[in-house]
């Protein structure tokens, strides 16, 4: 029904489109035109979306609500009230009216989806139909509305404007949508569990036992040693991507002749295209065995999977965006401030440091909570290399846990979604979008307070 539905709207707009344009056309040989003539065949093309898509969106959503409901009901009628057994019914009505059903249906199921079909039959007949006849309407009125003064184009800019409008709505409430989504559950959570056990505790075990006299049946939900390993992996990792990304960033910014960075460029930021599961399995089979024989070596006592690793592959995964980002601000700096600092009689080095950095550190700070950001959210990287471990320490030698990881546990397979075990996690989500939304307000005031407007 889709395809038959889309090929007639995709027919009547070319169609609309070529007619709106030629009668402009013909009607400018006379006098002149208030809109050119592809604004006279944009708005009948519009005349005719607004009218089709519309009644696709609503009918749609009505007929399916009806088909179902019936073909249940043809069914069992006490199916409606449970929404599983609904949902499994509905399925195999399906699959026996499209033929996928392996097995002998029953008297009772195939009455079902027979009544299925034939609804959906008729439901899909009106919605075609509908849609032509309302598209050929929009097609007509959108033909008898064209004129020599007629205002095309501010029509068809008033309706872009609206659409673009939709389109940052779609993006504010989906942001919002997603907040709250996570803030419900979160106080669902904090229901079960003392948000002060939960910020201030220092042991994260939030596996519970089945029956109440086993070990750990409550849970302990302390986000501290999480917080550290968080942190301490986001730590080793910035001081590997910040000094290496700014400093080729510098380079190729400054340094590097053309040549060089046409082909070094694209090669440096292949590292923000490559999988994260692939440089966990990097840090898991290459790097981490590395760095515990050359503990060993020294006579440190290094776990098999250490916060160390993960934050050396972390930074290499970051590097690309802070040396990108920075370059790009780098080379926004204009050329006018290196020729008066030449002028003064500076050095290239010089000029680097006392000019160009200044006046790109708005920029640069951007990278860098842009970095934070991205390896504060990393996870296959964090399991594969640095372990599940929620161990509270400062020893990057140490096996830790962070946010994401736990996130990922918690919701591996079933769950149980009034347990505090469960519920965990969009706490967890809640806390780390806080941190990341504090990371984004601190580089936008730092942004906002060193920014300098050139000419």
């Amino acid at each position: 029904m889709t395809s038959w539905y889309f090929l007639g709207l995709v027919l009547l707009v070319i169609v609309g489109y070529l007619f709106g344009r030629s009668r402009a056309n013909a009607a400018g040989q006379s006098e002149a035109l208030h809109s050119r003539p592809a604004y006279h065949g944009s708005f009948v093309v519009i005349s005719i979306l607004l009218p089709m898509l519309l009644i696709f969106a609503v009918a749609v959503p009505i007929s399916d609500r009806i088909v179902n409901t019936q073909a249940i009901s043809a069914l069992d009628p006490a199916l409606l009230d449970d929404d599983l057994k609904r949902g499994a019914a509905l399925r195999d009505i399906v699959a026996v009216a499209t033929g996928r059903y392996s097995g002998e249906p029953s008297v009772a199921l195939k009455n079902a989806a027979d009544v299925y079909a034939s609804l959906r039959s008729w439901t899909n007949t009106i919605i075609i139909g509908a849609g032509w006849i309302f598209g050929l309407l929009g097609l007509a009125y959108g033909l008898r509305m064209l004129s020599v003064q007629f205002r095309a184009r501010n029509h068809v800019e008033t309706v872009v404007k609206y659409v673009l409008l939709a389109a940052a709505c779609v993006a504010v409430l989906t942001t919002v949508g997603i907040v709250f989504s996570v803030l419900f559950e979160t106080v669902r959570f904090f229901q079960k569990v003392s948000p002060l056990d939960f910020i201030f505790g220092t042991q994260w075990s939030p596996q519970t036992a089945i029956r109440a006299d086993q070990v750990g049946s409550s849970g302990a939900f302390g986000i501290i040693p999480l917080v550290t390993g968080t942190l301490l992996i986001t730590f080793i990792a910035m001081l590997i991507a910040g000094p290496i990304g700014l400093f080729a960033a510098i380079y190729m910014a400054e340094y590097a002749t053309p040549r060089f960075r046409a082909w070094a460029k694209p090669l440096l930021e292949i590292l923000a295209g490559i999988p994260t599961v692939v440089l966990g399995f990097f840090a898991a089979l290459s790097l981490a065995p590395w760095v515990r024989a050359t503990g060993e070596a020294v006579g440190l006592n290094v776990a098999s999977e250490s916060a160390l690793a993960a934050g050396m592959v972390m930074g290499m995964m970051i590097i690309p965006f802070v040396s990108s980002l920075s370059d790009d601000v780098i080379n926004a700096v204009p050329q006018s401030l290196r020729d008066g600092s030449y002028g003064m009689g500076a050095t290239k080095s010089e000029t680097i440091k006392k000019v160009v950095l200044p006046a790109a550190l708005p920029g640069i700070v951007s990278a860098f909570m842009l970095a934070i950001s991205r390896a504060v959210g990393e996870t296959m990287i964090v399991v594969m290399a640095a372990g599940l471990a929620a161990n509270l320490t400062f020893n990057p030698l140490e096996a830790v846990t962070t946010f994401t990881v736990q996130i990922k546990t918690i919701l591996v397979g079933d769950q149980e979604f009034e347990s505090a075990k469960t519920l965990a996690a969009f706490a967890l989500g809640f806390v780390l979008f806080f941190f990341t939304l504090t990371l984004n307000v601190i580089a936008m005031q730092i942004v906002k307070r060193y920014r300098e407007q050139y000419d």
